[in-house]
């Protein structure tokens, strides 16, 4: 785990919004995108994940996604077009000069990862983690899973999933309004767009994680990728060492 809070830079994206970074390690980048409600912080340093690839020779790039971390939070519906997390991500890759990088991410990382693909993003490898073959082909039903959980604050079943998603958005300080509005950035990608995804790549999923679909569908629909299976589910597999072990040990083959 880092010793002290890594400080984030920051950037204007395409549309003047200002998203910040956190960078740990030398060595070939790769950009790790995290999952909603999240942050880079919470998704990639606390656990050492980012610790993980960066011990393997690796400089970990780590956006805040818009809305999320130490990123602008902007409340206007204007700040959520079609595809903003993607155009984020170029704007980044863009703003720090990458032209030979890996890309990857955990859950609407994944998916953005996914997004940026489909939108010209050329990684040399790429990393789907948290992720199924339906998150990517049809994100409506997550989309109205978090929707919910968004409108009815307070009001959810002690265990159940929206519960525990309420509790996770109350550690990381999320604001709900401009969350919602990352719902309507969502767009899912065709089946025949994914399977002309060439890079190599790796589905790291939790082994009783299904919350969006099937991570071993997704590697066999890719043409260069394996499944590899870590413990936990879609909230427990990113606080276990696994996950970027498993990460680290793809990207240092």
């Amino acid at each position: 785990m880092a010793s002290s809070p890594i400080e984030p830079q920051f950037f204007d994206s395409f549309d003047g919004e200002r998203l910040a970074w956190r960078e740990m390690g030398e060595g070939r980048a790769v950009v790790l995108i995290h999952g909603y409600f999240s942050d880079a912080e919470t998704n990639w340093i606390r656990y050492g994940h980012a610790a993980a690839v960066a011990a393997q020779g690796f400089r970990v790039i780590m956006p805040d996604l818009r809305a999320h971390g130490s990123s602008a939070k902007p409340h206007a519906a204007s700040a959520y077009p079609p595809d903003a997390l993607a155009k984020d991500g170029h704007a980044l890759i863009a703003h720090l000069g990458l032209t030979d990088y890996d890309l990857g991410g955990y859950s609407l990382g994944a998916r953005t990862t996914c997004r940026m693909l489909a939108t010209g993003a050329a990684p040399r490898r790429v990393i789907f983690s948290g992720m199924g073959l339906e998150g990517l082909t049809n994100t409506d039903r997550r989309a109205g899973h978090f929707r919910n959980i968004l409108t009815n604050l307070g009001q959810h079943k002690q265990g159940s999933p929206e519960w525990f998603a309420e509790a996770f958005l109350k550690t990381t300080k999320g604001d709900p309004i401009a969350l919602l509005g990352i719902i309507d950035t969502f767009v899912s990608t065709p089946l025949a767009e994914i399977e002309r995804f060439d890079a190599p790549s790796v589905c790291i999923n939790g082994v009783d994680d299904h919350d969006n679909g099937s991570a071993a569908a997704l590697a066999d629909a890719l043409p260069d990728a394996r499944y590899v299976e870590v413990p936990g589910n879609h909230m427990s597999a990113v606080i276990k060492p696994e996950l970027g072990q498993a990460i680290a040990s793809f990207l240092a083959a």
